[in-house]
């Protein structure tokens, strides 16, 4: 395994950074551009082992503490958008690569899809997973009462709304190692208001953004993928977003919810992994059959929820983590 790199780096004053995993030259097997990972609420650079697994040996692996992430400085008021935009920039600048392979995953989707939009030329393709497109206002009621649990010092309230907030906790819908997701989510959530100065301004600018999806993409092959049961966006909803994307693919994972990349995080990988070395996706069996009946979603119903977002080509094909904790010293689930 080779030594891996932390760069500094700064954009609009703020400092933020990233981690770079070197691939071992003449590991065999496809190559493949740089890969940029995402992730969402508190997941830093160093959440993503399971990446380094399977991408090390076929690409550079970056993972990043962008401004209000992580170690990095905390965001200002206003719109994030656009400094986040040039913060990947600079990364991409800095590793000299004239185009990356991007994974963006919930909150960290926005941003990506946002990058890609701006400047899909640096972006060679590009995977979003448990994009919040449409989250309901009883969802966002439940978090609003999560961060006045913070606000009044409340942390173990706090986690476990935040917690609760963003799994499927209903028995008669399967999720694969439900509770010790759950019981991981909430500590981690514990760990970072009580460890990082601007943890809770994060959260709140997380679970409180309303992201932007609209707009529609082209000329970036895309995948989409879901868990079966996610609770802050339906897989339907987000059936309907990859199809505003032209040409983008779409995958469900059976038995997860929103945290997919912690209950599924070594089918998500593969599924990247893939994806980005431009290998077929129909040798892996993550879709349940009945899946397969809904997947072809007619053109018309996902314009219609995103009628600024029409573009030719946009079908949807039917074939459609454990995460590092993102602070030292929490085990992983297993």
């Amino acid at each position: 395994m080779p030594e891996e790199i932390i760069r500094s780096l700064t954009v609009d004053g703020l400092r933020y950074g990233y981690r770079l995993l070197p691939r071992v030259p003449g590991s065999g097997g496809p190559v493949t551009e740089p890969v940029v990972v995402l992730g969402g609420a508190l997941q830093g650079m160093f959440g993503w082992p399971q990446m380094d697994d399977h991408l090390g040996p076929v690409a550079d692996v970056v993972t990043a503490d962008l401004p209000g992430m992580g170690t990095a400085d905390p965001l200002p008021s206003g719109p994030s958008a656009p400094v986040l935009r040039e913060a990947l920039t600079g990364i991409i600048d800095d590793l000299g690569a004239s185009r990356i392979n991007l994974f963006g995953y919930s909150y960290g989707a926005a941003v990506a899809f946002g990058c890609a939009q701006h400047d899909p030329g640096r972006i060679a393709r590009l995977v979003l997973g448990g994009v919040p497109t449409h989250i309901d206002e009883d969802r966002r009621t439940h978090w609003h009462r999560a961060t006045r649990a913070l606000a009044d010092g409340d942390a173990e309230g706090f986690a476990t709304l935040a917690a609760d907030g963003l799994m499927c906790l209903d028995p008669q819908r399967p999720v694969h190692r439900r509770e010790l997701a759950r019981r991981y989510v909430r500590r981690s959530f514990l760990h970072a208001v009580a460890h990082s100065p601007h943890a809770a301004d994060s959260l709140r600018r997380a679970l409180g953004d309303r992201p932007d999806f609209s707009g529609g993409l082209s000329g970036v092959p895309s995948l989409v993928f879901a868990g079966e049961h996610d609770t802050v966006t339906s897989p339907e909803l987000q059936r309907e977003f990859a199809g505003t994307i032209e040409g983008s693919r779409f995958r469900t994972l059976p038995e997860s919810d929103h945290w997919v990349v912690l209950e599924r995080a070594d089918e998500v990988a593969a599924l990247v992994t893939r994806f980005f070395t431009d290998r077929p996706l129909d040798q892996m069996p993550v879709d349940r059959p009945r899946d397969q009946a809904s997947t072809d979603r007619p053109r018309d119903q996902a314009e219609a929820r995103f009628p600024h977002q029409a573009r030719t080509g946009g079908a949807v094909p039917a074939d459609t983590a454990p995460a590092r904790p993102p602070y030292p010293g929490s085990p992983a689930p297993r």
